[in-house]
């Protein structure tokens, strides 16, 4: 009877560590330390270790939808809108793109990249700083509308998404990252 409760044991120990193990594929969880502060949509992170994650849920927009949480994972930053961006090359490491900011202003996070995946999550910012992110780095930056408050989840995948354009158009997101954001 010992043995077989040692065998029953020892496959459920097995099980767990198979599951913590692969936890980080499914939601794409990364913990990244930050030296200087960096920018997400609506908030600026000071130097530190963050974990940024995928929601999980039941359809594709869930995995256009991020968590930024605080190393310990007790306090979460926000919920935060994005759509696919594509790599042509993959790495074994995660990759950050940054977008440069004015002068004074931190670093902003553009798009992230799990390990070994060509697809990344590229951050939709409100529509002001879109427009300062796009004139900044002369490229298009997608964007929803200014919004304080997004109650839920499901308030931030039904958003509006956009692109503003350096020149500071608001055109269709399809116009010009050729992919629909959601």
């Amino acid at each position: 009877m010992r043995k077989i409760m040692l065998l029953f044991v020892a496959a459920a120990t097995s099980l767990f560590f198979c599951e913590n193990s692969t936890a980080g594929q499914w939601n794409q969880q990364l913990t990244l330390t930050f030296n200087n502060p960096v920018e997400i949509p609506g908030h600026v992170l000071t130097p530190g270790t963050y974990v940024f994650e995928l929601g999980v849920g039941n359809t594709s927009q869930d995995e256009n939808v991020v968590r930024v949480y605080n190393k310990s994972k007790d306090h979460l930053y926000g919920m935060f809108l994005t759509i696919p961006d594509h790599r042509l090359t993959r790495t074994n490491k995660p990759v950050l793109e940054f977008a440069e900011s004015p002068v004074g202003s931190p670093d902003a996070i553009y798009a992230w990249f799990y390990p070994d995946d060509k697809t990344g999550h590229e951050f939709v910012y409100p529509k002001s700083e879109a427009i300062r992110l796009a004139r900044a780095n002369n490229r298009p930056v997608a964007s929803m509308p200014d919004q304080t408050n997004i109650a839920s989840e499901n308030d931030l995948k039904r958003a509006q998404v956009k692109a503003e354009t350096p020149s500071g158009q608001e055109v269709e997101i399809n116009t010009v990252f050729g992919t629909p954001a959601q």
